[in-house]
């Protein structure tokens, strides 16, 4: 929950007084701007019409959606609001959040905004929270919901589409991608796992891609090696080199043996008897 200074307390009662709403309403869109980083909201309060967004540049949705003039007090106390929450340093943040603020977006009003560095003088809206609980990192600030137990404890931020987990030290955020979660919790039975209810149901926390632990992002998987290539057997074995050796052998043995036995040297039955000789090593 945010802790208003006398300063923040003065500036929220009299923005209530200004767009005719209640101190605890404007408290309500306070936080929701702010967690959308002072350039959205995403809201529920009765006075609002119920559920709703906001965005800077126009776009104002109210589950009263027919009531045009509630629509417009709606975007009005936003817009303010949001011109209230730019004005003080240390707020909002610029890089890499989903709802970067506008450039320019740092003019000051007619409630005293803090134009200076120092976030802890009179005219700051917030108390400022002890450095020990920002255990998630100094990226996220406000929470939608936070819990714990048995050694873990999470924080929400909707807007920001993050959950933080810390188990025993290790900080691991992770990217909620479209889930509205409503609770987390810790399974025992079969080993220890964490799981969250979203408008989905309940979900196994290692579906949600992770984006630092310990405020460093993961490492991308290195890709998998190509597979070797390995040229095709051929269906019939290679021919026999030595094979091919002996006969060549024999052809020429006979090749002889005809010589000889035309030259007179081997008789004919001589010639016969060597050549079926040789013709059976075939």
């Amino acid at each position: 929950m945010l802790q208003l200074s006398p300063a923040g307390q003065q500036a929220v009662n009299d923005m209530a007084q200004r767009h005719g709403f209640s101190f605890d309403a404007v408290l309500s869109m306070l936080e929701s701007v702010l967690n959308g980083n002072g350039s959205m909201a995403q809201f529920s309060h009765p006075e609002f019409g119920g559920s709703g967004q906001w965005m800077q540049g126009g776009m104002t949705m109210i589950g009263d959606m027919f009531n045009n003039y509630l629509k417009g007090r709606v975007d009005n106390l936003c817009a303010d609001l949001a011109r209230l929450i730019n004005s003080q340093p240390g707020l909002t943040r610029t890089g890499s959040f989903q709802s970067q603020t506008q450039n320019g977006q740092t003019s000051t009003n007619s409630w005293g905004g803090n134009t200076g560095n120092d976030a802890n003088n009179a005219n700051s809206l917030f108390v400022t929270p002890p450095p020990q609980a920002d255990w998630w990192g100094p990226d996220l600030r406000w929470p939608n919901s936070t819990g714990g137990q048995n050694g873990m404890r999470y924080a929400w931020f909707s807007q920001a589409r993050r959950l933080a987990i810390d188990e025993n030290g290790t900080v691991t955020v992770y990217d909620t991608l479209d889930h509205q979660i409503g609770g987390v919790s810790q399974q025992q039975s079969g080993g220890s796992s964490v799981s969250f209810s979203s408008q989905y149901g309940y979900v196994d926390l290692n579906r949600l891609p992770i984006i630092s632990i310990n405020g460093v992002a993961p490492m991308a998987p290195a890709p998998a090696p190509a597979p070797a290539w390995n040229p095709p057997v051929a269906n019939n074995p290679a021919p026999s080199y030595t094979a091919n050796a002996s006969e060549g052998d024999i052809f020429a043995s006979l090749e002889k043996l005809a010589a000889l036995q035309s030259r007179g040297i081997l008789t004919a039955q001589e010639y016969a008897a060597k050549k079926a000789e040789l013709l059976s090593r075939l």
